[in-house]
């Protein structure tokens, strides 16, 4: 595959990969990972650190197969720390009406690792990771737990480069307003709600049951049943266990209503 023009992402001068099938040829060169260098400038990040880049991109894996070679795992926490804050304050603006308990469910969801998985995808980060061998043959580029950590480690790097809280707050914004529209729909939890719905109702707690999980380990899909009493209520499938869940209380809940 080889990278065509690119057309920058609307709002932050981010740039989404375009492909283009070209046959391989003697005379073609690959990279097996694209380097901190090149992310840097195709993103226009604008790092004076890149070996702090470079250790953003660097998951325990590689680390473990490599002497003298940081990870990311302490940028994460720096970045999830960071995020919660940019995300807590934009919210707190975005929505000036909104009150503390739903104010504290948008943040949730803005930051939770399958959501976090999406803005790594916008980057096209996938490519620039720095995984060891069984985690690269295992998919672990596509794995949203990874990429959602990597974007958090991402974050930290940049903070730590820019020495400039505004400067982030102007790379991630652009990702919260891409979603503003639907955050709305997102902000009543499923599972919170069926849950006061069955215990206003005395009808005890959702317990939740992995019934089938299918897929290589890259791309996992689990489904899951919710039962009140034993009964199944209903069902959802996702990528993870908890959009899983997310799924089947929605289920319940529409079921419920339906009869109503």
């Amino acid at each position: 595959m080889e990278l065509r023009e690119r057309e920058p992402l609307r709002g932050m001068g981010l740039a989404l990969p375009e492909f283009r099938e070209v046959p391989v040829t003697s005379n073609s060169h690959k990279r097996d990972v694209e380097p901190a260098s090149s992310l840097n400038e195709r993103l226009g990040l604008s790092f004076s650190n890149l070996p702090l880049l470079t250790r953003a991109l660097t998951h325990r894996s590689f680390a473990n197969e490599n002497e003298e070679v940081e990870d990311n795992e302490r940028l994460e926490f720096l970045g999830d720390a960071v995020l919660d804050f940019i995300v807590g304050e934009w919210a707190y603006h975005r929505f000036p009406e909104m009150p503390e308990g739903n104010l504290t469910k948008v943040r949730s969801s803005l930051v939770r690792n399958e959501r976090l998985a999406e803005f790594s995808r916008k980057l096209d980060l996938a490519p620039a990771l720095r995984l060891g061998r069984g985690e690269k043959t295992s998919g672990g580029q596509n794995k949203d737990n990874l990429l959602g950590s990597t974007f958090e480690a991402l974050v930290g790097a940049l903070y730590l480069d820019k020495q400039n809280l505004e400067e982030v707050k102007r790379f991630i914004r652009p990702f919260l307003e891409s979603i503003y529209t639907s955050i709305l729909d997102e902000l009543h939890d499923p599972k919170s709600d069926y849950q006061e719905l069955t215990q206003s109702l005395k009808l005890g707690t959702p317990v939740y049951r992995v019934v089938s999980t299918s897929g290589p380990d890259h791309a996992r899909i689990y489904e899951v049943e919710v039962l009140i009493s034993g009964e199944v209520k209903g069902r959802g499938a996702g990528s993870s266990k908890s959009t899983a869940e997310r799924a089947a209380a929605k289920d319940a809940l529409e079921k419920f209503n339906s009869k109503s």
